[in-house]
């Protein structure tokens, strides 16, 4: 990193505005000699904004598999064959079974996620049915439900829905490599829709696609021009079957400078943490310093997460605060959290 970089990025942290897209490029190429001074920077940036508080985040796999986009990456996608569950839409009594589920565990936002390019109007109805009957409550519902239109988005919101969850993927001069099924302008459409519909937006995408650098940066500046509310940050694990399963995982340390730089070019949004985490190995306790405001915890769509207990633990350890997180007593702990039904679907 040259000096006027790392003068640059000392002064971001100073008044918490976001650092150039050159300075955003010379983090993610920072030697390891470097990390030290960048997770100062990136912890400033997240004080300033956030304090030391921190949200959990869980999803449902409510609809899986047959989905008819091909994503490069995706498990669920129709044009792969990876041996994933395929399911229609939960009932609305098991989606509301499985927030109730994590009503005992530190978690602040519950989403509903579903395979396809759109969710139906009908299955759109069971899932307002459910977040309706417990809305207002203290973990916030929110969906990812695909390509929705500002109409049906406004049905999610009345139902009590807060935050809309619809991933970009990558940088847009990248995305041809990864899907030709729809168009990224769709996604900012969507996100744009979503906003429009008066809720949150939640919006990110996976590393390790096999980008570069340049679109990392690329990619995170698109983020702060649609001023996103969240950025959760997923990792590609190569799922064989999918066209990306010989893809090695991110390197831990460059997990690290790429939170560093989505913190420093997105100051006021929330980043988390979510799949491809475990390929972390023990710098995952990082994630904080790095700038991340938040992770997922528990299951994710086709892959296991890490136990639940193991993360409340290294947040208690980290001395990690905020008024979502509640200590859980030695009894919840040795309870299953999550529990599958008769069919092996998650609760």
């Amino acid at each position: 990193m040259r000096e006027h970089e790392r003068k640059e990025m000392r002064r971001a942290a100073e008044t918490g505005a976001p650092v150039s897209p050159e300075t955003a490029l010379a983090v993610l190429r920072c030697g390891g000699d470097e990390i030290p001074e960048v997770l100062a920077c990136a912890t400033l940036v997240r004080k300033r904004f956030f304090g030391n508080r921190f949200r959990l985040c869980a999803i449902l796999n409510a609809k899986s598999g047959q989905c008819s986009e091909d994503c490069a990456f995706c498990a669920q996608s129709a044009h792969h064959r990876t041996g994933a569950g395929i399911f229609g839409i939960l009932s609305a009594e098991e989606m509301l079974a499985a927030y109730e589920a994590h009503l005992d565990l530190p978690v602040s936002h519950f989403g509903i996620v579903t395979s396809g390019r759109a969710l139906s109007g009908g299955d759109i109805d069971r899932v307002c049915e459910a977040v309706a009957s417990r809305s207002g409550g203290r973990i916030a519902w929110c969906a990812s439900l695909g390509c929705l239109d500002k109409p049906r988005l406004l049905r999610l919101r009345e139902s009590g829905v807060s935050r809309f969850h619809h991933n970009l993927e990558c940088a847009e001069s990248f995305f041809p490599q990864v899907c030709s099924t729809h168009s990224y302008q769709l996604r900012i459409d969507t996100i744009r829709a979503a906003r429009e519909a008066g809720l949150g937006v939640c919006s990110g995408g996976i590393l390790g696609l096999g980008e570069s650098l340049e679109q990392r940066v690329e990619f995170a500046l698109c983020l702060a021009r649609e001023a996103v509310d969240s950025i959760p940050l997923n990792f590609l694990d190569p799922i064989p079957g999918t066209r990306l399963e010989s893809l090695p995982p991110v390197r831990p340390l460059d997990m690290v400078r790429a939170i560093a730089m989505f913190r420093m070019t997105n100051p006021e949004a929330e980043v988390k943490v979510c799949g491809g985490r475990p390929h972390m190995r023990d710098l995952q306790s990082m994630i904080f310093y790095a700038g991340a405001t938040g992770m997922m915890i528990g299951p994710l769509l086709t892959v296991a997460g890490r136990d639940v207990w193991q993360d409340v633990q290294m947040l208690e350890d980290l001395e990690m605060s905020g008024a979502d997180f509640r200590p859980a007593s030695p009894n919840e702990r040795e309870k299953p959290a999550l529990v599958k039904d008769k069919r092996g679907r998650w609760l």
